[in-house]
């Protein structure tokens, strides 16, 4: 790499940003964290001398894996003190604005059911998962990062991908099924109807809701297709009485259909995990510190909520 000025330096780096963002979020779950770890990974790269880097994307990844795995013992002891469960913050586009061409696919791999799962696993395990699963780097490009040797990481890599295979969907639907149900989900919980919502429920089904003390969420987890019908109901038919306008619309959250819901001013973004044609996780993030990157409600009124 041969770099003649600062000026190249920078748009060089520029060109890196948009993939080393998505490799710090894929690895810690949050923009906000993420963007701390590129910006250190630029501060770094200013202070070396780049005249024996020949890879300059390589560099960037070592520099900012390594950045993030050190910065997600830190962010596992915030998230233990966090108020009410902890969910990832969701990567949302407009499905209307945007040809379905241009996305990135990357986006499909960091779904929110894998981010939700990669927060079980070590750091080590995490950072070995994302870096080769995901972004494809070789065991030995891994080992550089964790500081471990290539036959540790493949070990690491192992016992990641089995949480992630039990955690994930075996019979995960097809973009068009996928939206089906957003759909149907959304029109049965406008609704309040209960038997509509059992109809896409898997009898397992997991809803949580992260509002980290910020705004008002449920607490703890709710489990069972039952108890989740009736909770969501409930949060409809307090909205109804209390006079709040409620208005939504289907976006991709993290490369799926999901919705994005105001009530009021409070925007809440529903991330639906589907398996074998029925929903078994509803994530909601409604932590306004974890929406501000969250672009308008599209003025479409389709899959209203």
């Amino acid at each position: 790499m041969i770099v003649r000025c600062e000026e190249e330096l920078a748009a060089a780096f520029e060109d890196q940003r948009p993939y080393l963002r998505r490799l710090a979020y894929g690895t810690l779950g949050s923009f906000a964290e993420a963007d701390d770890v590129v910006q250190e990974a630029w501060l770094r790269l200013q202070r070396t001398d780049v005249e024996p880097i020949r890879d300059l994307r390589g560099w960037l990844t070592t520099v900012v894996g390594r950045l993030a795995l050190d910065a997600l013992g830190s962010a596992r002891n915030r998230r233990e003190r966090y108020v009410g469960p902890w969910l990832p913050e969701p990567l949302v586009e407009d499905v209307a604005a945007e040809d379905p061409a241009d996305r990135v696919t990357l986006d499909e791999q960091v779904t929110t059911a894998l981010l939700v799962v990669l927060e079980r696993l070590s750091p080590a395990e995490r950072t070995a998962f994302v870096l080769h699963d995901v972004f494809g780097l070789s065991f030995a490009e891994v080992a550089e990062v964790v500081g471990r040797s290539p036959a540790a990481v493949r070990q690491l890599a192992a016992r990641a991908r089995r949480h992630v295979d039990d955690g994930t969907p075996r019979f995960p639907a097809s973009r068009e099924q996928h939206t089906r149900i957003v759909a149907a989900f959304a029109v049965a919980w406008q609704a309040g109807d209960v038997d509509a919502l059992l109809a896409v429920l898997d009898p397992g089904v997991t809803f949580r809701s992260d509002g980290g003390g910020n705004v008002v969420a449920v607490s703890r987890p709710v489990d069972g297709a039952e108890r989740v019908a009736r909770t969501l109901v409930a949060l409809a038919t307090a909205n109804v009485r209390r006079g709040v306008a409620v208005r939504g619309g289907i976006v991709d959250v993290n490369g799926l259909p999901g919705l994005l819901v105001e009530e009021d001013h409070v925007r809440g973004v529903v991330s639906l995990t589907v398996d074998d044609g029925r929903i078994v996780a509803i994530d909601v993030v409604r932590n306004p510190e974890k929406l501000r990157h969250v672009p308008a409600l599209p003025d479409a009124d389709a899959g209203e909520s």
